[in-house]
Parts: structure tokens; sequence; C-alpha cells
């Protein structure tokens, strides 16, 4: 693609990242096929190569985004499904993260958004406010309706997906060392999270008694929160390198005192995160190293496993259908595709296909706020194609995608660690309670003489 900025602009870091991005772009297409709010709604401007267009004229004119450019960057899922279709190259991930951040800079936005947007920046990267938040938003069901028609649908849409009923607090005791049960083979810290730690704390806990099993030491970090893709992905790059920050001092402390083999993420939205962690702190001269050995460190769960242990027969055979869900992030942002189904068969699980696999299930971090009407067609979607497959649970490596799909299916949706961890002895997975009866103890199997006497 051919652009015009100048050379004054060009002495600009962020344009000349912008124009480094754009110029790969040769306008074949390819992204549109892959892109959900174009399979949805059918505009060019609600596509990769549209909205690259957008952007391109609004940087080149430096002048404030325009009502009519501002509502098709915001339905940007950042999936990022249009990378791994994209013949080019294209660094769309970056690219629409810079347009974000102008528009912020730049636009303008209703009061109601504006709090909206507050609210989320403020309450879910904090897991004590967002426990609390979660137990007052009772009081504001009655008043949804009349949220919605005053123009409030964003927080009406997060009292909505608030959970009835809280979830028990984490088992593990952290910040410390969870301790192993054999020799210990490798020493790893793990990203906790910030909503997944109240939404959903048996995921941690699972990752922990799946890697213990396996000789792992687990760190948990004493500083470290979360890794500040909320804001980022607002706009707010400001709070997002905050928070990175924060996690590489407390993470190169823990390096400091010893060898450590890995930065386990459990939570794919962060894990695409931190990964880039080198590029987002890259200008920042105390940091841009330590950023980028964090980057270089950090796993995925199941691409850390998947790589690196073999699990052994599993403790438990399963007669259980699993639809494996591929969260965005993980699929798109991370490359970590087979990893996760090949643990499940390995565990004795049956998985099985489903249709569009490529697409997002609309969570995509706060979309499924920001963006309600969207998020729930490609929610409804996403639950049509799982249900033609008739699996008996969905498996997928992200909180937000376990949240979105819950309420669509009517069947238990669990996080692949989870479903490990059972297979190997760990306990049965929320909600996975009456499925039960479709799994079994494997039998110890039988010792002879010899081996009592070679003991």
């Amino acid at each position: 693609m051919k652009t015009n900025f100048s050379p004054e602009q060009l002495t600009n870091a962020r344009i000349a990242e912008a124009d480094e991005i754009l110029r790969r772009c040769v306008h074949c297409g390819l992204c549109t096929a892959v892109c959900p709010t174009y399979v949805l709604l059918g505009d060019e401007r609600d596509s990769p190569r549209g909205r690259i267009y957008m952007i391109k004229d609004m940087l080149e004119s430096s002048s404030p985004v325009t009502p009519e450019v501002q509502p098709h960057i915001d339905r940007c899922l950042s999936c990022l499904s249009c990378m791994s279709t994209c013949p080019s190259g294209v660094d769309y991930m970056h690219l629409i993260d810079l347009a974000r951040g102008y528009i912020e800079q730049t636009g303008k936005r209703t009061f109601a958004e504006r709090t909206a947007r507050r609210i989320l920046a403020e309450v879910l990267p904090r897991p004590e406010r967002f426990r609390m938040a979660l137990r007052l938003a009772s009081l504001g069901r009655p008043f949804t309706g009349l949220m919605r028609r005053f123009g409030f649908a964003q927080i009406a849409s997060m009292i909505d997906m608030a959970p009835k009923v809280l979830p028990p607090a984490p088992r593990y005791e952290g910040p410390g060392t969870a301790t192993t049960e054999e020799e210990r083979r490798a020493r790893v810290i793990l990203l906790t999270g910030c909503a997944q730690q109240v939404l959903r704390p048996s995921i941690n806990d699972a990752t922990i008694r799946l890697l213990a099993r396996r000789g792992v030491d687990v760190i948990v970090s004493p500083g470290a929160g979360c890794c500040g893709a909320l804001t980022y992905h607002m706009g707010d790059e400001r709070s997002a390198i905050a928070y990175a920050k924060r996690n590489v001092d407390a993470w190169s402390k823990e390096l400091a005192k010893a060898p450590v083999d890995a930065i386990i993420i459990n939570a794919s939205g962060c894990g695409t995160m931190v990964k880039d962690y080198g590029h987002l702190l890259r200008n920042e001269p105390e940091y841009a190293a330590r950023a980028a050995r964090i980057s270089d460190l950090t796993r995925d769960i199941c691409e850390f496993v998947g790589t690196n242990y073999d699990l052994g027969p599993p403790k438990r055979w399963s007669s259980l259908r699993i639809a494996y869900h591929a969260a965005c992030s993980l699929q798109h942002g991370q490359r970590v595709r087979d990893e996760p189904r090949k643990l499940l068969v390995q565990a004795g699980y049956g998985v099985v296909d489903i249709a569009e696999p490529h697409l997002c299930c609309g969570s995509a971090g706060t979309y499924n706020i920001l963006q309600p009407e969207i998020a729930g067609r490609l929610r409804d979607r996403k639950a049509a194609n799982i249900k033609r497959a008739k699996p008996d649970v969905v498996a997928t490596g992200n909180i937000g995608c376990i949240s979105q799909l819950q309420g669509a299916l009517d069947v238990p949706v669990a996080h692949t660690v989870e479903l490990l961890d059972w297979a190997y002895g760990g306990p049965i997975p929320r909600g996975l309670e009456l499925l039960s009866r479709f799994v079994s103890n494997v039998p110890e199997p039988r010792r002879r003489v010899e081996d009592y006497i070679d003991a």
C-alpha cells in the first residue's frame, strides 16, 4: 500500500511504525473472509482491509477521528484471525492498537460510553474491586431495562453478565511456592490474572496441581497482577505500560533469585499480551531488555506442558465428547493450535470438531460489554456450531470465552487445564458434577513379586 506521510510526520515513532505496517498490505482481501464483523455485517469498513484504509487516511490527515470512522474501528474484536490468513504479514495487531490510542486522544464519546470504559478500567483489573462489584450487581438487575432506554446499554451488559453466585476463593495460598509431588524438574512463575481469580479461581488451582505432579515448582509472585491487555485494547496505552512495568519488576526479582524455566499463562488473552511486552516496552530504556526476556519466557499452560512433559496415562478413563473451542488469542495471537487438542486426546477424551473454528465467540476481552449486540450474534453463531457437534463438554483456554459461551449452551464449559487435571487425578471441574458417571478410575497395574523385591 502506498502511503503519503510527510517527512515531518515520520519523525513520530508511532507514525513511522504505522507507515511500515501499512506498506505491507497488498489489498488482496483474503482477510475479509475470516473477519467475524465482516462475515456478520458485510460492510467493507468492518473488515481488516477497510479499517486499514481508514486508519491510513486518519493518520495521514493528522485530524481528529470522525464519527463516520470511529464506530468501525471500535467494532474490531482484535481476534487476529486476519493475521493468520494474511499472506503479506501485515502486523494488524499493532496497527489497530495504534489507531485505538489515536482515537482516545482525538475522538469524542458519550457520557455513557466514557462511564462504562472508566468502570471497566478501574474495576476489572483489580480482583478485590471486581469481586465487590459482582456482589453489588444484583442491586442493579431490576434497572437494566431503564439503563438501556437511557443509553447505558454497556453498563446494563456488565450487570447481565455478572454471575449470581461467586465461586469459592482459590485454594492456593499465593503469593508463594507450590510444593511439587516429586523431584523438582522445573521452576515456573504463574500469572494468576485479575478477572479469572474472581470468576474461576479453580483454573489456577488446576494449573498448579497439574504442574506439581510433574515436578514443577510454581511461583506466584508478589506484586504481579493484571497484564494490561484490558486497558491497552481500549486505547489507554499509558495504563497498560504501567501494568506491564509492575509485572516485569515483580518477575525480574524472581528471575534474580533462581533460574526460571517459563512464565505460565492460563488465560490466553493475557498470554498474548505478555508475549508482546518486548514490543510494548521497547522504548523504555530501563525495561526494554527485561521485558524482551519476559516475553521470551512466556508460555501458555498447554504450550508448556505439551512441549515439555509426557503426562503419562490418565488416572481416569472417560467416554466424554469434548468440543474444543480454540480461543482467538491462543490460535491467532499466539499460534498455539495443536497442543491443547493433543493433550485432551492423550488424557483419554474424545475430541470433536466444530464448524468455523477460526471465528471469534464475541468475548474478546471487554468487547461483549462495549459491543453487546455484535458480541451476542457471534456468541449465538458459535453456540449453534458447538451444538451441532453434540458434545458433553466444551473446552477452551480463556476465561472470557468460558464466560461468554456458558449461558448460551446446555452443556458445561471448562478450561482445558481443568479437564487435564481431572483426568490425571484432580477434582472434578465446577459444573461437571453430573457427568461424573461417565468417568471411572483406571485401576493401578498389578505389580510382580520381583518388583516388590527390587523396591
